[in-house]
């Protein structure tokens, strides 16, 4: 099994900047191009939440189209820049989305590894919380299936990145009960969150919690504790997670053309010298 995630897109009206810098709707097709050129492909792309800049419904229509060029099916999540009502709106025919006491909250049985998708957004929030309603709804589903492989998909990422700007806006509350949860089901593989267009990892609760980055813009690497709001035009990425005989292995891949591949050995196998 394959998954793909990418996460906020952020994206904007054609022409519009995000910053006065980014025209997020440019980075959304290549990436796009690349998860259709993939070999073998996903079975399934994860879109972890910051669809668009402002939750606006032009956006999400905007976004829409964009998305059908996609051959692969995919998850939508809410991150702080989305509207739950608008990304509903846009999206009728993904039921999903209706989720559970007016939370985007589900699961994808449909694969060897079971999704369960947390909505951690509080609205016209930057910040994120998991409320005692949300985590119930986790702890009910891990319940269903205790020895199911698993894993999570929530926006913010439940623990302390050391970009203190980020971890300003970060999970504010639920992340001690989050991980006494997770504590208690080693079926849980992963932890896959969004937010802070890198590539980070922690240990969290007896498994891994990693965030991905943006196929636009990633937030500058600072920790220096009064480090600035602030991003960079790093390379674009995602994320591939194949779940093969038991274990999971992520990948961090490049979107963009590069020089290559070119091979290390000669035809006849011998390491190229010169």
């Amino acid at each position: 099994m394959l998954i793909a995630q990418i996460t906020d897109l952020h994206i904007r009206m054609p022409g519009q900047k995000a910053y006065r810098v980014v025209e997020t709707d440019r980075y959304l097709p290549p990436a796009i191009e690349a998860l259709n050129r993939l070999d073998p492909a996903p079975d399934l792309v994860i879109i972890s939440g910051d669809l668009t800049d402002f939750g606006r419904p032009q956006e999400y229509a905007h976004l829409k189209n964009m998305l059908d060029a996609l051959h692969t099916p995919y998850f939508l999540m809410p991150g702080n820049h989305d509207a739950r009502e608008a990304l509903l709106a846009a999206f009728p025919t993904h039921t999903y989305l209706q989720g559970a006491n007016g939370f985007v909250q589900y699961a994808v049985e449909d694969h060897p590894l079971r999704l369960l998708m947390l909505d951690t957004v509080v609205p016209m929030q930057s910040h994120g919380t998991l409320c005692s309603q949300r985590l119930d709804w986790l702890r009910e589903r891990l319940a269903e299936q205790p020895g199911r492989p698993t894993a999570i998909a929530m926006h913010h990422p439940p623990f302390v990145t050391g970009i203190a700007h980020m971890d300003a806006i970060g999970l504010l509350a639920g992340a001690p009960e989050l991980e006494q949860i997770v504590a208690s089901h080693p079926n849980v593989e992963r932890i896959l969150c969004g937010h802070l267009h890198r590539t980070i990892f922690q240990r969290f609760g007896g498994t891994i919690a990693s965030t991905c980055p943006s196929p636009a813009h990633q937030v500058a690497l600072d920790l220096r504790p009064d480090g600035p709001s602030a991003f960079v035009m790093e390379p674009p990425g995602f994320h591939l997670h194949e779940w093969r005989n038991g274990v999971l292995v992520t990948h961090h891949a490049y979107i963009g053309d590069y020089p290559g591949p070119y091979p290390f050995h000669e035809e006849g196998g011998v390491l190229i010298d010169e």
